[in-house]
């Protein structure tokens, strides 16, 4: 094996050849795919932003990388309003299911209520934590 320098930090040229190699190596072995983002929000009377979530549908997936709903209106319906627009537009743009990650002090149980199932559990994250993986085939 050769020397090699690693080295730590940004650096926009190398990210690029990174990301480019992978996504070629996965272009040769299922063929061609394509990203999208996801973006849903909710606003209140005077339009301000009251909850949203975000994240990406691609290789028939829609991942939610991040959903918040304001603290005094949780527990009042929205947020399952909100997944179940999730759900829809993943259907729209054909994809098999949704899948999220939650942490033990969040809403694994909300999630479960709403159909969505533990795939996997990473302990420790953070430390006396647990982080949650979850699906829902659609």
């Amino acid at each position: 094996m050769s020397d090699f320098t690693l080295s730590i930090g940004a650096d926009m040229d190398a990210r690029k050849i990174v990301e480019t190699g992978l996504k070629q190596f996965n272009v040769n072995a299922i063929g061609p795919y394509a990203y999208q983002n996801f973006e849903l929000y909710a606003r209140s009377d005077d339009s301000a932003v009251v909850a949203g979530m975000f994240g990406q549908s691609g290789m028939d997936w829609l991942y939610v990388d991040f959903f918040w709903i304001s603290d005094d209106l949780r527990g009042a319906g929205l947020g399952s309003r909100m997944l179940a627009e999730a759900e829809a537009e993943a259907k729209r743009r054909q994809c098999v299911g949704v899948y999220l990650y939650t942490y033990s002090f969040q809403a694994q149980g909300f999630y479960e209520k709403c159909g969505f199932s533990v795939m996997g559990v990473l302990e420790d994250c953070p430390v006396g934590h647990r982080k949650v993986y979850l699906s829902k085939r659609l």
